[in-house]
């Protein structure tokens, strides 16, 4: 197969060299339609999507997803919420992405995000926040490659 300019297909630690990040929005973002606004206001933001699918997680999933929060309250309240719907996953292209990303969507609790983020604007209560960001590049290179096959991720 010859590589073309347009799109090579690339490893999980060669995509993911720290301008890239992974974000999921949400079930109830996604039930409430807004999906497209969403992906608009990233790519505004400067965020290019270089992988993305819509998914649903399994409960067992979820856990195995968010198995660093074990141990937290919240924990299975999250893998439920998080197993209850459709989910986007997307990777996300930009210097810097994982921090860039993480102020960009605002507070995790939606209350106290700038009201013109992701959060602040599709964002409902601590859980039901609109999306998932990765918050560190380790945990961003793990994340993705829990979502997406080495084919499945594509740069331009």
């Amino acid at each position: 197969m010859k590589n073309s300019s347009f799109a090579k297909v690339n490893t999980i630690n060669q995509v993911m060299n720290g301008n890239r990040t992974l974000t999921l929005i949400k079930p109830k973002a996604v039930k409430e339609g807004n999906i497209g606004p969403i992906l608009n206001k990233i790519q505004e933001g400067g965020f290019r999507i270089i992988a993305m699918k819509l998914t649903r997680l399994s409960f067992i999933e979820a856990q195995k997803f968010y198995a660093v929060h074990k141990e937290r309250p919240f924990y299975e309240n999250l893998c439920r919420f998080m197993s209850e719907g459709p989910i986007v996953a997307a990777i996300l292209e930009k210097d810097n992405a994982v921090e860039a990303y993480r102020d960009f969507i605002g507070s995790t609790n939606p209350e106290e995000a700038d009201e013109e983020s992701i959060r602040g604007l599709y964002g409902t209560d601590l859980q039901q926040n609109a999306v998932h960001g990765s918050d560190s590049d380790d945990n961003a290179r793990i994340e993705a490659g829990f979502f997406f096959a080495e084919r499945e991720i594509f740069t331009a």
